[in-house]
């Protein structure tokens, strides 16, 4: 089997990209590198461009017949980013995803894996969803993923091809065998802050602490990467037996962990543990969510199989060899 991953030089779609060449998928990369790194397709099928450039689209699906499915994680994804540039957001993650769904059907591809984000949804009292929970997104990069997941629900009413929506909540970790984890040396997301606080000896900061959650800070579902990837390979391979009713999947360990719970886990990992100190919200945070659906394991026969502990030790190697990797740039 032969996958056309978008994105596949980003962290989620080289990871992916890994776990399906383990599996004896072999995956074909199309990347234009703008935040994807090009170490990351060593020894791998790539195409550097757009998503929105058909020529290209083209060329791929021609030099390459036998793709028989796609999973499209080409996106820009860092939520105060999305405050400040709505318009780059929608540009990138919308009209691109539009031209290239368009240059799939041209081609006859009629499997798309999507990747989603379980940002979109209204949480309530409780802070768990499934896949029925209203949507509700609260930035303009999560609006960006509920107007592309209706867009492809409109495309696939009527055209020639079937969409399966991952809503992926928030991955931690790194390939355990070291091969791909997070191309930024300092990533936005608290575990990422974490360890650039332990690396400088500085207070890790809890970004709000007046949520409605059980201590105030944020809730979320971590889930490691690698199980993330598992599900897609799972996805490829049952996609056919999916009917209409499971076009959305929740990805996510079915835990919610607290920002300030992920910091004490983080403490008992660590050597030598980081100081807390708590701050106000950034722009676009939310108090999180995390799914209490099982519908993964229903249809996908796949569930996390990672602890918390495990997303940060594999964060933290990853860490440590990130810049022999990667070149030390960012």
């Amino acid at each position: 089997m032969r996958v056309l991953i978008s994105g596949g030089a980003g962290f989620i779609g080289s990871t992916v990209a890994s776990a399906c060449l383990d599996a004896g998928i072999t995956p074909v990369i199309l990347d234009n590198l703008v935040t994807g790194r090009r170490e990351f397709t060593e020894g791998r099928i790539f195409y550097e461009g757009d998503i929105a450039d058909g020529p290209l689209v083209d060329k791929i699906f021609a030099e390459q017949p036998d793709i028989e499915a796609v999973i499209h994680c080409a996106a820009l994804i860092v939520v105060p980013d999305s405050v400040g540039d709505p318009v780059g957001y929608y540009r990138a993650n919308v009209a691109k995803s539009l031209e290239f769904a368009d240059h799939l059907l041209r081609n006859r591809c009629g499997r798309l894996i999507f990747s989603s984000s379980a940002s979109i949804y209204r949480t309530g009292d409780d802070h768990t969803v499934d896949e029925t929970s209203p949507l509700d997104p609260q930035s303009p990069y999560a609006r960006t993923k509920a107007v592309c997941e209706a867009m492809f629900a409109d495309i696939a009413a009527t055209q020639p091809i079937k969409v399966l929506s991952l809503r992926y909540f928030n991955p931690i970790g790194a390939d355990p065998a070291m091969r791909t984890g997070l191309q930024l040396r300092r990533p936005s997301h608290a575990l990422g802050k974490m360890i650039g606080a332990y690396e400088e000896g500085t207070p890790f900061e809890i970004t709000g602490t007046d949520y409605p959650t059980r201590d105030g800070s944020g809730i979320r579902d971590y889930v490691h990467v690698w199980d993330l990837a598992a599900a897609h390979v799972a996805a490829l391979q049952r996609f056919d037996s999916l009917s209409e009713r499971e076009s959305v999947i929740n990805l996510g360990t079915g835990s919610g962990t607290t920002v300030r719970e992920l910091a004490e886990a983080f403490n008992r990992v660590v050597e030598r543990p980081i100081e807390l100190v708590e701050t106000a919200r950034r722009p676009g945070d939310v108090a999180g969510a995390y799914t209490r659906s099982d519908l993964a394991y229903q249809v996908l026969g796949w569930r996390a199989r990672h602890s918390i502990e495990d997303g940060i030790r594999h964060s933290l190697e990853w860490a440590a060899v990130r810049d022999s990797r990667l070149g030390g740039g960012e």
